[in-house]
């Protein structure tokens, strides 16, 4: 009788064991096989990649396509349980992986004929052997043609989005073993989202390249040097400045010289603003050199604009281009040593001043009192500007191109170059890419810290900062509490003007603005050496102070305020929003007690508690 029964069960059982084996158990094999060939041919791309070889670089990336094409193969064998959630996801994380594939393919084709212009070397000898002024010119009059590329790439990633947006992260668990599932899958979510936006966003600055290039006619643009190390609201002392021409690529200065000078061309100045009256040793009206006033770009400009049309001196524009210090440092790590005005520049450390040659140098010359007249004072920072392109055009591209757009790249996420475009489609792209220096609107808790050095000599080369800021959520309110620490642990410098002494380091005279929630209400603010002002700006609430800080000493603001029971829903967020022109700042964030984020940050942070 039990032998009548295993009979029976035995057809079932070896259906159901064959059905495993060939829609289960052979699929997952094949996918573990073809997943680590993939993944051996990612490695390899990516180690491609640094080569900088668009051919060996379009090679590997047919093979990697080939493995990805082989791997969906494979991974479509299990597709029929996509009734089941989490087949269901990965399916849609296989077929947007496919799209990206599909989108870096149309990417290589498009830049594959500019390849040595944007860093990498090539086979052909046509386009390498021009000049590499003729090289962005010839580039400039068909890059038209290739960004006809960036609509197909523009679909493809927006079809992995649509599928990446499918996957739900809260049916995983939040832990198997040590391995943290759910939140891995919201980071992948959350990254492919930010790039994808990225992209977005980026898409009408990328396609109008041509146009700010001068391909369709001659555009001029206003180039103003930010002295960080006096720093002010956007960044710095506006110090100098200079107009450009670009025409087909090709580019011209048309002048550059102080912002004094700049400055002496209005016939009338109006009568400064409270702050400047306020915080400002000695000056009674609102000069161009102290127009960048508020922390938001944008505004700044304007008053910038309200000035520069009383100028004897303006030429229409078409955009603002602004930098520091740090672009001069880091285009001189990558070129070495430059020669301007008979004087040599470096980046090496100077030990007069612990910071880069280049600093050193551009004060001596522009602030030590010396018994003559020195002739182009501040304008030593064109003539080294100048230098530094034509010495950058004048490499080859595939050597040092490459690196030089990503590091300008990173210096405008970190708010060491501002644009600012007339082009409204150019001026929204660029606000978007967080390129402009606005302050942003933000639905979590929100944090920003704006110092400006009103006379206070060049101490904010020496001086560093530490901010901590800490949430508590009661029943009753929501509180915080933030701290701003600013030491200098550096001597007084030699400010005798009769010894002729440089003087770089001095007491630090410090107008700060905190920028929180609007609706915020301020409880306490303690270290302010002058009266306390609450107002609404930029859609924020302002606690505002003053502070002195001692060379060889610290000085410290602790602000308490409570912020709108809104602003903390569900889970904590905050946005810190660093001040353009800070290198670092040392930022820690507590929330009920728990540390958050404790690290040095170069640029803005949006941190949320687990």
């Amino acid at each position: 009788m039990k032998k009548v029964k295993i009979k029976k069960l035995f057809v079932p059982i070896l259906l159901m064991g064959l059905l495993l084996y060939f829609f289960v158990i052979q699929p997952i094999i094949k996918i573990k096989k073809d997943s680590s060939l993939l993944i051996a041919s990612a490695k390899q791309l990516k180690a491609t990649f640094s080569k900088n070889n668009i051919d060996l670089l379009n090679s590997q990336y047919l093979d990697f396509a080939k493995k990805y094409s082989n791997f969906e193969k494979s991974s479509k064998r299990i597709y029929w349980a996509s009734f089941i959630p989490y087949v269901a996801d990965y399916k849609n994380f296989v077929e947007a992986g496919s799209y990206l594939v599909k989108a870096g393919g149309e990417t290589i084709v498009a830049i594959e004929p500019y390849a040595d212009l944007i860093g990498f070397k090539k086979g052909e000898k046509s386009f390498v052997e021009k000049s590499a002024e003729d090289r962005l010119q010839t580039a400039v009059l068909t890059l038209d043609k290739v960004l006809s590329k960036i609509d197909n790439v523009s679909n493809y990633i927006n079809e992995a989005e649509k599928r990446i947006e499918l996957v739900n992260p809260d049916r995983y668990p939040k832990k198997i073993g040590k391995l943290a599932l759910r939140d891995n899958v919201i980071n992948i979510k959350e990254q492919f989202k930010g790039a994808s936006s990225l992209f977005v966003d980026a898409k009408p600055l990328i396609k109008k390249l041509p146009e700010i290039l001068g391909s369709k006619r001659e555009m001029t643009y206003l180039f103003l040097f930010q002295n960080d190390k006096e720093r002010r609201a956007t960044g710095g002392f506006l110090t100098f400045y200079t107009i450009f021409k670009v025409n087909k690529g090709k580019l011209s200065i048309y002048r550059s010289d102080d912002i004094y000078s700049l400055d002496a061309t209005i016939g009338s100045h109006p009568v400064a603003p409270r702050e400047i009256l306020t915080y400002h040793k000695g000056v009674t009206e609102l000069n161009i050199r102290d127009s960048n006033l508020s922390p938001d770009f944008v505004e700044s400009v304007k008053i910038f604009e309200s000035l520069y049309q009383k100028s004897g001196a303006k030429v229409p524009y078409d955009g603002i281009i602004a930098v520091d210090s740090k672009i001069l440092v880091d285009m001189l790590k990558i070129f070495g040593d430059t020669q301007a005005a008979g004087l040599t520049f470096s980046a090496e450390n100077d030990s007069r001043c612990d910071c880069a040659q280049v600093i050193y140098q551009l004060f001596d010359i522009v602030d030590r009192p010396v018994g003559y007249l020195k002739e182009n004072r501040k304008g030593i920072l064109g003539d080294l500007m100048y230098a530094l392109f034509y010495k950058a055009i004048g490499f080859s591209p595939s050597k040092y191109w490459g690196t030089l757009a990503q590091t300008m790249y990173k210096n405008m996420q970190e708010k060491h170059i501002l644009l600012n475009f007339k082009d409204k489609d150019l001026q929204k792209s660029v606000e978007k890419l967080k390129f402009a220096g606005k302050i942003n609107n933000y639905s979590g808790d929100y944090l920003h810290i704006n110092s400006v050095n009103f006379a206070g000599a060049k101490s904010n080369l020496f001086v560093n900062e530490t901010i901590t800021s800490k949430t508590t959520v009661s029943s009753k309110n929501v509180t915080r509490e933030v701290t701003v620490e600013y030491r200098n642990p550096y001597p007084h410098s030699d400010c005798n003007l009769e010894r002729g002494g440089l003087c770089l380091n001095a007491t630090l005279r410090n107008w700060v603005r905190v920028y929180v929630p609007k609706g915020s209400k301020l409880i306490e603010f303690q270290g302010s050496l002058k009266k306390v002002q609450t107002y609404d700006d930029l859609g924020k609430t302002v606690f505002e102070g003053y502070l002195e800080v001692p060379t060889q000493g610290k000085a410290t603001i602790v602000v308490k305020y409570t912020v709108p029971s809104e602003v903390i829903s569900g889970k904590y967020s905050l946005l810190f929003e660093k001040q353009a022109g800070v290198e670092s700042q040392k930022l820690e964030v507590i929330f009920n007690k728990k540390t958050l984020f404790k690290d040095v940050t170069t640029s803005d942070q949006e941190i949320k508690s687990l």
